[in-house]
């Protein structure tokens, strides 16, 4: 998602509901939390996004969205290949990104899942499924897609030069999405959460600001760092209201619909994260 677009940034994470606790709120169909013993961290986290994934089916939306995606479904297998191998305890930082991209997550199921970057680096395996109404420009091909998408080869691409082995970032991080749906026009077009109507919108973003504050209670991080305006904004709001105790910051967003990524995004990332303190966590030095 690019970061150009100063006022649909900061509509989309204002938010047009009352301020209130979002954390466990059983007025949105979320079932309050109970505390869990001997479970790891990739269970509860997987808890919370199949719990998300039933309340997502429950919503519907109107023009311009015409096909809805949905890869913690269809890409299950994958997904959760991801989530039980690099999800683990002792994890400080949430990198955190607003949803899936056409050629990655939706394709792969992993966050910025470019796949070159999702099969030969963090050796993911598994089946990809189809969604129910698919676009026949859209096809969902899985591991076996053959486009690359750029957001997600650039922000995988800098971890694997500054780490080496995906343990080395795993030891510290994670990486998740905000929401994981993806929408799509009549046309095919790419629809990004702003061009929602405002009243889905909401809907939509109220049910991932509550799934979003469960997964760091769950994953127990001290750090929530967006990437991109709009996943860092609505991640302080929604961590803010629910009084969930964690510091959030953010990175520019690698898309290739922002002309200062072009420019050299890994510099401009590498920076912000010496500034705050990640990059050390990251070094095999």
């Amino acid at each position: 998602m690019s970061d150009d677009n100063a006022g649909e940034t900061a509509e989309l994470a204002r938010g047009d509901g009352a301020e209130k606790p979002l954390c466990g709120s059983e007025e949105q169909g979320f079932k309050p939390a109970a505390p869990e013993v001997n479970t790891t961290p990739s269970s509860r986290f997987l808890k919370v996004e199949l719990e998300l994934n039933t309340l997502l089916r429950e919503l519907t939306f109107s023009e311009p969205v015409r096909y809805i995606y949905n890869p913690l479904e269809y890409a299950w297998e994958t997904h959760r290949c991801y989530v039980e191998k690099y999800c683990q305890a002792g994890q400080r930082v949430l990198f955190l990104g607003m949803n899936p991209g056409p050629f990655g997550m939706a394709q792969t199921g992993v966050p910025f899942g470019e796949v070159k970057s999702v099969v030969d680096w963090l050796q993911i395996t598994g089946e990809v499924g189809h969604p129910p109404d698919e676009h026949p420009k859209r096809r969902i091909t899985g591991l076996a897609c053959k486009q690359s998408e750029v957001s997600g080869a650039r922000f995988w691409g800098f971890f694997r030069k500054v780490c080496g082995e995906p343990a080395q970032f795993f030891r510290h991080c994670f990486v998740h999405n905000l929401c994981p749906l993806i929408f799509m026009s009549a046309s095919g077009k790419n629809l990004t959460p702003p061009e929602l109507s405002a009243g889905e919108r909401e809907k939509l973003l109220g049910l991932c600001d509550i799934a979003l504050c469960q997964a760091v209670v769950a994953l127990g991080v001290s750090m929530v760092i967006g990437v991109g305006k709009v996943a860092e904004q609505r991640a302080r709001r929604a961590l803010s209201a629910a009084d969930v105790n964690v510091r959030v910051e953010g990175i520019m967003h690698p898309s290739p619909r922002n002309p200062l990524a072009n420019k050299g995004w890994e510099d401009v990332a590498k920076r912000k994260l010496e500034e705050l303190g990640v990059m050390s966590l990251l070094s095999n030095k």
